[in-house]
């Protein structure tokens, strides 16, 4: 017999990350979701049926998560991925199994799996802090925000090529979604997503008070003493402001940096700077950014109405070719372009130099890791949604961040002595890791898919 193909010839075991089968992490995706307590979870919430034939919602869930994570895009490609693990996890779910499972997740059991979630990452996160080097907390610029909980807000685009329950012309010119999301920056989890109409505005504050609300119950009890949280100019509302200021109690302080959209009252306010008031700006390593300059503007713009203790800090940079369109009479005649942020950060709890200037700008402009996290949720469900149905779409959605969930908690509990793949989200980079990090029963079960 004569072959026609060669290539098993060419499969092997490495450690450079290359080449390797892109689903290779299914096995320990699920076992993770298993071990620590998502599964059961999920089905002490999804219904239960009987008679022959019938899937357990909550296994259907996880694997299709567990799909999604493997680069699934739609309900059709995820039961074709599923046939591939027959050997292991049994007969794929079809995929009108998985639709009618995501149909009923209506939105009074979806606020039920969100406290079911919180319960996971309760647990989880008891787990992170027993890492070596325990929870991971941020550092910036220098300097470790021990025992602060970071939350990235923004929002991002989903195009629809057809028309969908909810979809409708936003104001970048294309048609689909608006959804609006919050990230967890010591662990890339996503805690919380709103699917929004694509016509949703951009600086809506009711959104950002509601996301905000389903991330600070997700976050563990213990970890919700110290909050920081950062939006960029979408976050420039008075009732955002307000309602952060507003949760600040004996038992929890909250911190926040927001973009700010500058006015010809801001602009006067930066001409009146004497030259000595800017400070070169930081580099996120702590190091000098030279050509980069920071300066305090608060007591030189009073705005009635914002709240006490507001600070606006402004930065300067010469303009890039593409910003040269965009520049106002002001920023052509001084040459440099200016961007201001808000805060209420006075000082921050055992962070020694947290009210200087260059160091709170170094954290503001740190919120910009969330556009990896927009990127990385995208190649994890989030680039379409599937179906015609809201209801359908926004399980789905929720799907997807569980796939992310295991994707951090992968990272963060299996692969944390490995530098380069522990905050490098996407499953895809993970399982070419899994090859060699994994072992015993893990290996050999990757290595069979």
């Amino acid at each position: 017999m004569t072959k026609t193909t060669g290539w098993d010839r060419g499969l092997v075991v490495t450690a450079t990350g290359k080449g390797l089968i892109g689903h290779a992490g299914a096995v320990l995706l699920r076992r993770l979701a298993d071990r620590t307590g998502l599964t059961a979870a999920l089905a002490g919430v999804l219904q239960v049926g009987t008679g022959t034939g019938w899937r357990e919602r909550a296994p259907v869930v996880v694997q299709l998560a567990v799909a999604i994570a493997l680069g699934a895009r739609n309900l059709s490609e995820a039961e074709q991925l599923q046939a591939h693990h027959r050997s292991m996890f049994g007969p794929s779910v079809s995929d009108s199994t998985a639709r009618r499972t995501l149909a009923a997740m209506d939105a009074q059991v979806l606020s039920v799996l969100a406290r079911a979630r919180a319960g996971v990452r309760r647990h989880m996160w008891s787990l992170l802090a027993l890492r070596p080097g325990g929870f991971s907390w941020l550092t910036i610029a220098g300097k470790r925000l021990h025992q602060w909980v970071v939350v990235d807000l923004d929002a991002t685009i989903i195009t629809a090529a057809s028309k969908k329950e909810g979809a409708t012309a936003p104001w970048k010119k294309s048609y689909g979604f608006h959804p609006l999301a919050a990230w967890c920056a010591n662990t890339t989890e996503c805690l919380a997503m709103l699917l929004r109409p694509g016509n949703a505005g951009s600086n809506t504050a009711d959104d950002h008070i509601r996301v905000l609300s389903d991330p600070l119950a997700q976050i563990p009890g213990q970890s919700t003493a110290k909050i920081l949280v950062r939006v960029d100019g979408a976050g420039a509302s008075h009732e955002l402001h307000e309602h952060l200021r507003d949760l600040n109690t004996r038992r929890r302080t909250v911190r926040f940096t927001t973009g700010w959209k500058i006015t010809d009252a801001d602009e006067a306010a930066i001409a009146r700077l004497p030259e000595s008031a800017w400070e070169t700006s930081l580099n996120q390593d702590g190091t000098v950014q030279d050509g980069y300059f920071v300066a305090e503007l608060t007591g030189l713009n009073s705005r009635p109405g914002w709240i006490a203790g507001m600070r606006l800090i402004v930065r300067s940079v010469r303009p890039s070719g593409r910003q040269t369109r965009d520049l106002t009479a002001f920023e052509k005649k001084t040459g440099w372009k200016y961007s201001i942020t808000a805060t209420n950060i006075h000082k921050m709890t055992r962070i020694r130099g947290s009210h200087q200037i260059q160091w709170l700008d170094a954290v503001h402009r740190h919120h910009a890791v969330v556009e990896d996290r927009v990127r990385t949720n995208k190649a994890m469900g989030l680039h379409n949604l599937p179906s015609k149905s809201w209801t359908v779409n926004q399980a789905w959605m929720l799907t997807a961040n569980l796939a992310a969930d295991l994707d951090a908690w992968l990272r963060l509990l299996a692969l944390h002595d490995e530098a380069d793949l522990v905050l490098q989200p996407h499953v895809g980079v993970v399982a070419s890791a899994l090859v060699v990090a994994s072992a015993g029963s893990g290996l050999a079960a990757a290595s069979e898919v």
